[in-house]
This record gives structure tokens, C-alpha cells and sequence, in this order.
């Protein structure tokens, strides 16, 4: 009996994607018809253009191919961890819409799988992308590593392109993430993984939805859902700042004493260390403020994703 393969991708604003999307993914399954059986499942994040109207054009062409339509925009992060949960094969792949996740690495991912591998990651050692922000990503992970104090690896450069068995799924519907940080969850698992290397593409058809906001976001959730150093960084700071300031109050008082006609006090060091020391609290009050709102995410138990259709279903 073939094992049955659940393929995702979440959508937005891709209808220049859609039909290569799907034009690969079946490609490489038709190269596995022997062993398995495949479903491909597409959310379209409530996209602005004629997204959802390739859709259907693909979906009535192939009962394999399926679709979720949201109600409105619900993110880059809660909508494609709904759709890896929405999905029933025996191990869900998980890829995006714009291509820059090649579908060529599905027979790697499967192979591995095959040897035993609960979770398969695809991890992007290098990219064809801006050097910059590739830069940026390998520190951002750095950082994450050097504060992580959840007793889990949390793996570099790794996105969430992978494969995943179903038993890992069954786990993650258990644990009820109301904003979830995939690529992080799976390592606290405890899965067996493998690793797969490749080189990311570039995109080459339409434009990114990433932005500034989203890329923090993405970043901030990884640091508060697998550390509390911030917030202990934030305490001993607090304490350290406060004897240098103790320790400078008393040289000055000191020094104007000893030399009280020639020793001027001036404003600018008054206003300089005012001007620090409000800084320094305002980073440490923004912290202390990621952590509220992801503790305000858990306790509210907002759903996912509400869905507004589904084809071929």
C-alpha cells in the first residue's frame, strides 16, 4: 500500500507562482508514483490579486490539488503552521509559494524519511539572495543559540522547509500554539532530524512580502518563546548601571569638595547620563514588553487561522 505525502504551501499575492508551484511538485512526485500517493495543499492568505483565481484553474484540473482560502490575512507565521496541521498523510512536506523552496529536494527529504527520520529540514548554507541579509540571518541565529536556555539546539538557518512525520504532527496539534515558532518547536521535540543543505534561489517571479516588521516579528518570537535571558540581562544590567552611577555620584562629590572653586559641575554630564540612562530603560521596558504580548497571545487562545472556503476537499 503506497504512503500518502500531504505537500503545503501557504499563499499571498503568488499568482505568478502558483502554476510552476504546482507544475514541480507534481514533476517530483511523478517520479515517486511506485511508492506513494500525494495530496497538495495550498492556503491562500486572503491574496489581494488573482491569486485565488489560479487556484481554482489548478484545482479543477487536479482533484489532488486542494485548497484553503482564509478569511482575511492571518500572517506569515499562524497560516502555514495551520495548514502543516490541517494535513492527514503519513508525513507532511512543507514548502513556500514563491519558489525560493525548490520542490526538486522532495525525493531527498523522502529518502531520509525512509532511513527513519522523523523530521527532515532543508538547511540554506548558502543563498543566492543579498549577502547582507544572509549576514544578518547567520547572526540572528547566532544570537538566538547564545541565549537559548531552553535545553534544545535550535538549528541555523533552517526556515521550516522540511518534512515532517505524522506522529510529529499529532505532537504539534497537542501542544495548541496559538503563535507558533515552528522551526524552534520541532527541535524541542526531541524528533530524530536530518539535516538536507541547498542553495536558495533567488526569486524570480514577483516580489517579497517580507518586510522589516515581519522579519522582527519573526525574530522576536523566536527569542521569547526559548529564552528569558533578555529578561535577566535586563535585571543584572539594571543592578550593574546602578552602582556605576552610585560609585560617579560619589567621585564627583568627592572631587567638589576637595576643589569646590574649581571644579565645575556643568549641566552636560547631568544631561548625558539622564539621556543614557532613559535609553537603557527603554530597551529593557521594550523587552519586558515582548514578553507581555507573547504571554498575552497565549492567555487570549485566539484561533489560527478562521477559514472562509475549501476546494476539492
Amino acid at each position: 500500500m503506497k504512503k500518502k505525502i500531504s505537500i503545503i504551501s501557504s499563499a499571498y499575492n503568488e499568482e505568478e507562482n502558483i502554476r510552476e508551484l504546482y507544475e514541480q511538485v507534481k514533476s517530483q512526485m511523478a517520479l515517486l508514483a511506485d511508492k506513494y500517493d500525494y495530496e497538495q495543499i495550498v492556503l491562500d492568505n486572503a491574496s489581494t490579486d488573482n491569486t485565488l483565481t489560479e487556484l481554482r484553474k489548478v484545482a479543477a484540473q487536479d482533484p489532488r490539488f486542494k485548497v484553503i482560502v482564509n478569511a482575511r490575512n492571518f500572517g506569515h507565521i499562524r497560516s502555514p503552521y495551520y495548514g502543516i496541521l490541517q494535513c492527514q498523510g503519513d508525513a507532511v512536506i512543507y514548502l513556500a509559494s514563491d519558489l525560493q523552496d525548490p520542490p526538486s529536494l522532495i525525493p531527498q527529504f523522502l529518502s531520509k524519511w525512509e532511513e527513519g527520520y522523523k523530521v527532515v529540514l532543508a538547511q540554506k548554507n548558502q543563498s543566492k539572495e543579498s549577502w547582507l541579509f544572509f549576514a544578518v540571518r547567520r547572526l540572528y541565529y547566532w544570537l538566538l543559540n547564545l541565549v537559548n536556555d531552553s535545553g534544545a539546539h535550535l538549528l541555523s538557518n533552517c526556515t521550516g522547509f522540511g518534512l515532517y512525520d505524522k506522529c510529529v504532527v499529532a505532537e504539534l496539534r497537542k501542544l495548541d500554539e496559538p503563535y507558533p515558532y515552528l522551526r524552534g518547536l520541532v527541535c524541542e521535540l526531541g524528533y530524530s532530524l536530518a539535516l538536507v543543505p541547498f542553495v536558495q534561489p533567488v526569486r524570480k517571479r514577483g516580489i517579497t512580502k517580507n518586510n522589516f516588521y515581519t522579519l522582527y516579528d519573526n525574530a522576536m518570537t523566536g527569542f521569547t518563546n526559548h529564552s528569558k535571558v533578555p529578561l535577566r540581562l535586563a535585571a543584572l544590567g539594571g543592578f550593574i548601571l546602578g552602582m556605576i552611577s552610585f560609585v560617579l555620584a560619589l567621585v564627583y562629590l568627592v572631587l567638589k569638595l576637595l576643589y569646590w572653586d574649581y571644579f565645575p559641575m556643568g549641566t552636560a554630564p547631568i544631561l548625558l547620563a539622564v539621556l543614557f540612562f532613559s535609553s537603557v530603560q527603554l530597551f529593557f521596558i521594550g523587552i519586558i514588553g515582548e514578553y507581555i504580548g507573547a504571554i498575552l497571545t497565549q492567555v487570549l487562545k485566539r484561533p489560527l487561522v478562521i477559514e472562509k472556503e475549501r476546494i476539492n476537499f
